[in-house]
């Protein structure tokens, strides 16, 4: 038997809907252009799901900009946390 992992998720904060509506498309379009269902978009969008790093890579991708401008770990009070949230893409 193994020990109890110790990992969490931490929550992921996003700019996928500013970002989005900045550049005119419509949530459709872009689940269209990433390989979603325009649902999985919302989600994301309202941090109710973490994209897999390679939906977070097309999104970055089809949107133009980079992964740090997009997406951040919410401070959860863990140091690795702190130090993510510095690269907020300005925010």
């Amino acid at each position: 038997m193994g020990r109890p992992s110790k990992h969490h998720t931490a929550p992921v904060g996003n700019q996928i809907e500013q970002v989005r509506s900045d550049q005119g498309l419509s949530r459709g379009e872009l689940a269209d252009l990433v390989g979603v269902h325009y649902q999985t978009m919302g989600y994301l969008e309202r941090g109710e799901y973490n994209p897999s790093l390679e939906l977070a890579l097309k999104i970055s991708r089809v949107l133009g900009t980079s992964l740090g401008n997009l997406f951040w770990l919410e401070d959860d009070g863990s140091e690795v946390a702190g130090v993510a949230s510095e690269g907020k893409g300005g925010q």
